[in-house]
């Protein structure tokens, strides 16, 4: 698998090695030569989708992830450079639920006729599981696009990567159900593990106000509440009657910690903190990945790891539970990550 940012100086996404095979590889698929050139071509957007993909596809594909890690992917246009990878492309894979439209938009333009665009959060979830809040009013029209912090969706973007893969390159099938039955066994340890982590903040602590509202989807199913968050919609800085409010409710709900956004720094969030007394946590991540590409944590699963290990001891709660959980690649062909390029 060669997983390229030719547009980009920054390497982005899970544990992604350039993983050319050799031509002397014999494990079928498409292990050098003439049989290299047959690799599907899969272009990705944000990270934790292009780790899910990573993961699956393994040595078999050609993937591309194009949105860059620590850029606000609701407000990224895409260069012009970039329709050349997506007319290349047999696999578009994309959130959707109105994240990504500019690339959308290319890809929808600029695609081979025979390529698909998948766009996973869609097919996860139905317009009755929209959830709209602070940074996502339901006056927009706009649902709040964050599944992936709750692994049980993700699962299901995970699954129905691992379909189109199998029906574009069924060739590689028994490959790719390899990798797919090995990364939901990981995210339903991901799962079991939170909900023995999460269980361990008091009650009354469950309340999470953050920079972003990227918890829509998780706090639910964890017992936690999100009380607020601070970039409100049009992704400017919140009114000062709106600090007010929040600083009012911090105060009044006696919530011990705050949580801002590692990519983006947030004076707003000081000064709740400042005001409030409550702790400022300033590096939950959204969708940018922990550590270096080839890092252990640097995957989706890894995010998530990190966030908890960050979030809930925060909160008065023991992250240990997530210890054990393997963030790592889940290739079944014994291949070790090559160098990435600098």
């Amino acid at each position: 698998m060669t997983w390229r940012y030719a547009l980009l100086p920054l390497i982005l996404l899970a544990t992604v090695p350039i993983m050319a095979c050799s031509d002397d590889d014999d494990g079928g698929g498409n292990g050098g030569g003439d049989d290299a050139a047959k690799a599907l071509n899969v272009v990705s957007t944000v990270a934790p989708i292009t780790s899910l993909a990573e993961n699956i596809g393994g040595t078999k594909i050609d993937l591309e992830g194009v949105v860059p890690e620590g850029t606000n992917s609701h407000t990224y246009e895409p260069p012009p450079s970039i329709v050349a990878t997506l007319e290349e492309a047999d696999l578009i894979i994309i959130n959707g639920l109105q994240l990504e439209e500019p690339t959308l938009e290319l890809a929808e333009a600029n695609k081979k006729d025979d390529a698909v665009i998948l766009l996973v959060g869609d097919e996860t979830i139905s317009e009755d599981e929209y959830r709209y809040d602070f940074s996502f009013p339901e006056e927009d029209g706009k649902p709040n696009p964050h599944l992936w912090p709750n692994p049980k969706l993700t699962k299901e973007y995970a699954t129905l990567i691992h379909a189109q893969l199998v029906e574009l390159d069924p060739d590689n099938a028994d490959y790719y159900d390899e990798n797919y039955e090995a990364l939901a066994a990981r995210l339903d340890d991901l799962v079991a593990a939170m909900e023995t982590a999460t269980a361990t903040v008091p009650e009354e602590n469950r309340k999470l106000l953050t920079y972003h509202d990227s918890w829509a989807y998780w706090a639910p199913d964890y017992g936690f509440t999100v009380v607020g968050a601070i970039q409100p919609s049009d992704f400017a800085e919140p009114s000062a009657q709106e600090v007010a409010d929040l600083i009012d409710q911090v105060n009044e709900e006696n919530i011990p910690a705050i949580f801002g956004s590692e990519v983006f720094p947030s004076d707003v969030l000081e000064t709740i903190a400042a005001e409030t007394g409550a702790e400022y946590v300033d590096d939950l991540r959204d969708d940018d990945l922990p550590g270096e590409p080839g890092d252990d944590l640097h995957s989706y699963i890894g995010l998530m790891v990190n966030n908890m290990k960050i979030m809930l001891p925060a909160l008065g709660g023991d992250a240990s539970a997530m210890d054990d959980v393997d963030s790592t690649l889940v290739f079944t062909d014994g291949e070790s990550p090559a160098e990435y390029p600098q």
